[in-house]
């Protein structure tokens, strides 16, 4: 390819080739696909949770304590502010996150209650949730 330069001659420019083009695209092909498999080699958070917690927090009362499920062998939380439910979910890596603050992950229940308690304001309560099934609204 040809271009007029600056000083009003003619330059040639090379465009990348096919094999350079190949190249790029292996490249790429490559890291996406040894992607998951270096996240997946951090490995399982496995943090011993402990046998529970009571305390106040910022002048709130965060209570949780491990209950087990039926099928699974996995302990869920059963964690209240105030006396009010606050649902934790446990993440693939083994972390926590709270339905108030679900933009991070936390090691512990303990830690992602409190990051709750953060988030709300000073006279706010979380709400309370009579019964249904996760995921739908009443």
């Amino acid at each position: 390819m040809t271009v007029v330069g600056v000083g009003g001659g003619s330059v040639t420019v090379a465009r990348p080739g096919r094999r350079a083009m190949m190249r790029a695209l292996l490249g790429v092909g490559a890291v996406a696909a040894v992607t998951p498999l270096l996240v997946a080699s951090r490995g399982f958070r496995d943090v011993n949770p402990g046998p529970g917690f009571d305390e106040m927090y910022r002048g709130r009362h965060i209570k949780g304590m491990p209950t087990r499920s039926g099928r699974s062998a996995d302990a869920s939380w059963q964690v209240t502010v105030d006396g009010r439910p606050l649902h934790l979910m446990r993440r693939a890596d083994g972390t926590w996150l709270s339905m108030v603050d679900h933009y991070r992950s936390y090691d512990t229940p303990l830690e992602a209650a409190r990051a709750a308690v953060d988030e709300l304001s000073p006279g706010e309560q979380l709400k309370e949730r009579s019964g249904g099934h996760h995921g739908l609204h009443p």
